[in-house]
Formats: structure tokens, sequence, C-alpha cells
């Protein structure tokens, strides 16, 4: 038996292997519980970052008009297609969506008023868009 510590691959390898052959009273359980935990909080995190991402660029376009340029809208356009991605691929993560969307947009206040200077009340407590207009390809905060 493989070793989760000393060789995590080859761990993962002999417990795909157990599970096809049935032999589950074989299997490592402890550890396959962690790491099954660790993949759904993995995708949880990817959401929260893109939508993150996303956040911060429409904070940014909406609060430094002059500055908007190709690259923002980029981005704007990169992270909304990435953000509903990973959240087709994980259409469990919608029951969630609120309290996501509450961490990325604290983070992406903090992080609009580092990078543009601005002062961090200027920006609004809670998102000022909601979940249709964040995955609306057409909708660019004005």
């Amino acid at each position: 038996m493989i070793h989760y510590e000393q060789d995590f691959y080859g761990w993962t390898q002999e417990q795909a292997a157990l599970l096809r052959a049935g032999r589950l009273t074989d299997l490592d359980i402890d550890n396959l519980i962690e790491e099954v935990e660790t993949m759904g909080r993995s995708e949880k995190r990817a959401l929260e970052s893109r939508l993150s991402v996303l956040l911060l660029h429409m904070l940014k376009w909406h609060y430094q008009p002059a500055r908007r340029g190709n690259s923002w809208s980029y981005t704007i356009i990169e992270q909304r297609l990435k953000f509903q991605k990973v959240l087709k691929q994980n259409p469990g993560l919608k029951s969630e969506i609120a309290a996501i969307l509450a961490d990325a947009y604290e983070y992406a206040a903090l992080k609009a008023a580092h990078e543009t200077g601005l002062r961090p009340d200027i920006f609004p407590n809670q998102c000022p868009w909601n979940l249709e207009q964040l995955t609306d390809k057409t909708f660019f905060p004005d």
C-alpha cells in the first residue's frame, strides 16, 4: 500500500485502482475524504477568484472612466466568460453564489482602492451589480 504523504501521485493512482476494482475496504477513506473536500474548495476559490478580478475591473471601469481602455474591457470580457465556465462546470456552487459574491466584492473593492489611489469609502459597501449584470456580455458599468 502506497503512503499518502510519501507519494501523493502514486497514492491517487492506487486509490483509483482500488475504486475500480470495488475494493472499498482497502481504501484510505480519511485521506480520500480530505482530498474530495479540497477539490470542492478549490473550485469555489476558482469561482471567487474569477469574480474578484471581474469586479475589480468593473470598479476601475466605473470609477476611472478616463482610463478605460482595451485592456480593461478585455479583462472584463475574459473574466466574465471564465466565471461563467467555472459556474457551469460546478452548478452546485449556485447555492453559495451570494456569499461568494460578497467575499469577492470585498476583496475587489479593497484592491480597487489600492490600484486606483481612490479612497476606499468611495466604493459601495456591497456589490452594486447583480449576477445578471455580471454575466451579461454587453453590460459595462457607466
